[in-house]
């Protein structure tokens, strides 16, 4: 009984590294879209309402904040 062997040549193996190449770049593409989405997402979520002991902040803006701490006051 004989065999039939069949030999491929070298540059066979050219369109399937070219195939799996496309495929690994397609795949990145996804993922750094993906990563890109999330980062929208995440910089529009904001804190609606935050607790701070007595202290309750609801939609606050400062442009510029200064905290003046004094010791031994009457306050």
């Amino acid at each position: 009984m004989a065999r039939e062997v069949t030999r491929r040549s070298p540059g066979a193996r050219t369109p399937t590294l070219l195939a799996l190449a496309l495929g690994a770049a397609a795949v990145g593409a996804i993922a750094i879209g993906a990563l890109a989405i999330g980062r929208l997402a995440v910089g529009r979520l904001a804190i609606r309402r935050a607790r701070f002991g007595a202290l309750e902040v609801d939609d606050l803006v400062v442009r510029k904040l200064r905290v003046i701490e004094r010791q031994g006051s009457d306050r």
